[in-house]
C-alpha cells in the first residue's frame, strides 16, 4: 500500500466505525415510530435509490453475468433482508449496546468461515488469540444477567440475535471468495432494492394493521440510516473488502461496540457500568493484537 492508499483505506474504516457505532442507538429510536421490517424495506429501499443515483452520475456502469447474480442474491438474502430483519426485530427488546455487542461476535464467525474457504487467511494462533481476547471483551462487558435488562423475552431475543452475524459472516466470506474485481455498487445497490422488496413483502404478512408514525424524529433516524447508515457505508465496506483480507477489515466490529455502548449511554440511558468499562478496553486491546499480528497489510 501506499502512503496515500493506507491514509484512504484508515479513514474509510474510522467513518465505518463511528457511523455504525450510532447506527444501533437510531435503529432503536426509528423502531418508537415504525414497526421492524417496515423499517427495513423503506431504509433499503432508500439507500437503493440513493446508490442508483451516484451510479448515473458519476457514470459506473453495473456488471453483469451469473457471477453476479448469484453474489447479489447472497447479499439481498443474508447481508441484508435476514441480517438486518433479525437486528430490527430483536431491537425492540434488546439494549442497543448489548445488540452491538452481540455483532461482534461476527469477525470470530468470519475467522472460521475464512480458514475453510479463503486461501491465505489461514488462522492463526497469534491473530487468534487477539480475536479471543476482544471477544472476551465483549463477553465482559454483557456478563450480567441478560434478563434483569428486559425480562425472558430479551433472553430469548438476544439469543436469535446471533443469526445476525452468521448470515453477514457467510455471506462476508462468500463475497470475498468470488467476488474479486465486482465494482462495490454492483453488489450494494441491486441487492438493496431486492431486499426492499423482499422485507415490504413480509411486512405486509406480520406487520399489516400495525401504527406507522412518520414524525420527525422516526423520517430523520430513517434518512440517517438509509443515507448514511446503509449507502455509505455498505459501499465502503465492500470497496475495503475487496483491498483486504475479510478477517482483518470483520475486527472493526469490535471498535463498533465501543462507540456504540458510549451513545446508547448518553442518548438512551442505557446502563455503563465497570464491567461495560473493562470489556472496552479488552476489545481495544484485541483489535490491536489481531491486526499487529495480522500476517497481511
Amino acid at each position: 500500500m501506499t502512503g496515500s492508499s493506507r491514509s484512504l483505506t484508515y479513514a474509510a474504516l474510522a467513518v465505518l466505525i463511528l457511523i455504525w457505532g450510532t447506527t444501533w442507538a437510531v435503529i432503536r429510536i426509528g423502531l418508537r415510530g415504525l414497526p421492524p421490517f417496515t423499517g427495513v424495506a423503506l431504509r433499503f429501499g432508500i439507500a437503493a435509490a440513493v446508490l442508483f443515483a451516484a451510479a448515473r452520475v458519476t457514470g459506473v456502469k453495473f456488471s453483469r453475468g451469473r457471477r453476479v447474480q448469484l453474489l447479489g442474491a447472497v447479499n439481498a438474502a443474508l447481508t441484508f433482508s435476514l441480517s438486518y430483519g433479525v437486528v430490527y426485530w430483536a431491537e425492540q427488546w434488546v439494549p442497543s449496546g448489548l445488540a452491538s455487542v452481540l455483532f461482534a461476535t461476527f469477525p470470530l464467525m468470519v475467522a472460521v468461515l475464512a480458514h475453510f474457504l479463503l486461501p491465505g487467511e489461514r488462522l492463526e494462533v497469534a491473530s487468534a488469540v487477539g480475536i479471543l481476547v476482544g471477544f472476551l471483551g465483549v463477553v465482559v462487558i454483557f456478563s450480567e444477567d441478560l434478563a434483569s435488562l428486559g425480562g425472558q423475552q430479551t433472553v430469548r431475543a438476544a439469543w436469535i440475535f446471533l443469526l445476525s452475524p452468521l448470515a453477514a459472516a457467510t455471506a462476508n466470506v462468500v463475497v470475498k471468495r468470488w467476488g474479486k474485481g465486482i465494482h462495490s455498487l454492483s453488489l450494494t445497490a441491486p441487492p438493496m432494492a431486492a431486499t426492499a422488496v423482499i422485507m415490504a413483502v413480509v411486512a405486509l404478512a406480520f406487520e399489516r394493521g400495525r401504527m406507522l408514525s412518520f414524525d420527525a424524529t422516526s423520517v430523520g433516524a430513517l434518512l440517517y440510516l438509509s443515507i448514511a447508515g446503509t449507502a455509505v457505508t455498505f459501499f465502503l465496506y465492500f470497496w475495503l473488502l475487496d483491498r483486504l483480507p475479510a478477517t482483518r477489515l470483520s475486527l472493526i466490529t469490535f471498535a463498533i461496540p465501543v462507540v456504540a455502548v458510549s451513545v446508547g449511554t448518553l442518548v438512551l440511558e442505557e446502563p455503563f457500568t465497570d464491567r461495560m468499562f473493562l470489556g472496552s478496553a479488552l476489545v481495544l486491546v484485541g483489535v490491536a493484537l489481531a491486526l499487529r499480528f495480522s500476517r497481511r497489510s
